[in-house]
């Protein structure tokens, strides 16, 4: 059981989480019951994307949820539906999301067909085992039969699907049928019976084995162990076509090829007959082609020696030299033309750059250089100079109005203390005391006969 965290307690009192608690009944479930044999009748299936069925199992009085997952149903044959009756090998589970009760299925059959399943394999199994079902023992099949036979049941829709089939595909082979059932305690002794006799009362060179669709318990006579024998001791080569796609018998196992239907059984025995046509009108258009491919290339070879006969005439090696010379004088000529073309340009060239080069234009462009950079100085120093006075007049003015002379010229006067320090507290002074008043122009001694001092919170009306 996995180990679980500690609850918490208050009060006297354990108390578990919500998780904790659904963590604890899904392990007890899953340790009581690990696996079970459940039986009841499907409905609510569900087939996601995912690939997972999910579905609910029930009987007259209770039901459980169910999921089986993708790689547990992909072998489930057949693909079960709302309704069907099944029997499951599951693992109890408690699914903790939603807190509900499930069945975590590992293995579905149909009830009821359980022990023929089983009958089934162990069958299958043994008579694998003695090499009956080995490759090397499939015989192959006539590629152009001379008749073909069929063992199956004269009424069914089977044989009637196989000779429209047969008729359509190659109606050059007779049919012989061999009626037997396909269906019941005496179905298995006739199936042996005809795959023994059929041979030898027609000169068949493969024997169809078929019969329609049905349960398992229908098809059940093709589960045979004496049909299993009977195909691999016939003297020619069986096809099986026993019910549908997915219907799976002993029989398919043993014949020497198996198909999913028995007009597919058909199909697989005889070839096509407009194929044959088709390959027939194949090769007629090849040989047509290969007959034009002859003409054209003899064609070819006559052509080409009228030509070499022309190419040697004397007359004809004349005019082609003539109009060779022709056009070399006028290859010659254009060259000629094209030269002289050439030296023209190339002399004006050089006239026109020795008229660039000439010392008086390279003098008045330098001249004209030096006109443009002596007036560019110019405007650069008096700029400089315009930017110089502008400062020292901005100097002046800031010097001019820290000067303490000017402040001293509104009326102001500076005092000083018997040691020469200004006086800027009253409370530094006493009465009687001798001050030192500087002014703009001089200085006067004053004596103090009354002090009064500020509050340090008292604004300067100044």
């Amino acid at each position: 059981m996995p180990r679980l965290p500690a609850p918490e307690r208050a009060g006297g009192r354990t108390i578990y989480q919500v998780s904790e608690l659904a963590e604890l009944l899904r392990a007890l479930i899953e340790d009581a019951l690990p696996r079970v044999w459940v039986q009841g009748e499907i409905s609510n299936l569900s087939r996601p994307a995912s690939g997972h069925w999910y579905f609910t199992l029930k009987d007259a009085r209770a039901q459980l949820r169910c999921a089986m997952f993708r790689n547990a149903n992909l072998h489930v044959r057949p693909a079960p539906k709302d309704g069907d009756a099944v029997l499951l090998r599951a693992q109890l589970s408690f699914y903790t999301a939603r807190g509900d009760l499930q069945l975590i299925c590992e293995h579905m059959e149909p009830a009821g067909e359980g022990a023929l399943l089983r009958a089934f394999e162990e069958l299958k199994r043994r008579l694998a085992s003695e090499g009956l079902f080995d490759e090397h023992l499939k015989r192959e099949l006539p590629k152009r039969p001379r008749a073909i036979g069929i063992v199956t049941s004269a009424s069914g829709a089977a044989i009637h699907d196989m000779l429209t089939t047969l008729a359509r595909r190659y109606p050059l082979a007779p049919v012989y049928l061999y009626p037997v059932p396909v269906q019941g305690a005496e179905a298995p002794p006739a199936i042996v019976r005809a795959l023994a006799e059929l041979p030898r009362r027609a000169a068949v060179d493969v024997i169809l084995l078929a019969r329609g669709g049905g349960s398992l318990e229908d098809l059940w006579a093709f589960n045979d162990e004496r049909v299993a024998r009977a195909i691999r001791a016939c003297a020619v080569p069986v096809i099986s076509g026993v019910g549908h796609e997915v219907d799976v018998t002993i029989a398919d196992f043993a014949a020497d090829l198996r198909a999913p239907t028995p007009t597919a059984a058909a199909e697989r025995a005889a070839p096509d007959i407009a194929d044959w046509l088709a390959a027939l009108r194949s090769h007629e258009n090849r040989m047509t082609l290969a007959a034009e491919r002859r003409l054209q290339q003899a064609a070819q070879r006559l052509d080409e020696q009228q030509r070499r006969l022309q190419a040697q005439h004397p007359g004809r090696r004349l005019r082609e030299r003539g109009a060779r010379l022709r056009e070399l004088r006028e290859r010659l000529q254009h060259a000629e033309t094209r030269l002289l073309a050439r030296l023209a340009q190339r002399l004006e060239h050089r006239e026109a750059t020795l008229r660039a080069h000439a010392p008086a234009r390279r003098l008045a462009i330098e001249r004209h250089r030096l006109e443009r950079l002596q007036a560019r100085a110019h405007e650069t120093l008096r700029l400089q100079a315009a930017a110089a006075r502008a400062r020292l007049e901005r100097a002046e003015s800031v010097l001019a109005s820290l000067n303490p002379r000017a402040v001293l010229e509104r009326g102001y006067a500076i005092a000083l203390d018997a040691d020469g320090r200004a006086l800027t507290d009253a409370a530094r002074t006493e009465r009687g005391a001798t001050l030192h008043l500087l002014l703009a122009r001089g200085s006067a001694d004053a004596v103090v006969t009354a002090t009064s001092v500020t509050p340090a919170s008292a604004k300067d009306p100044h």
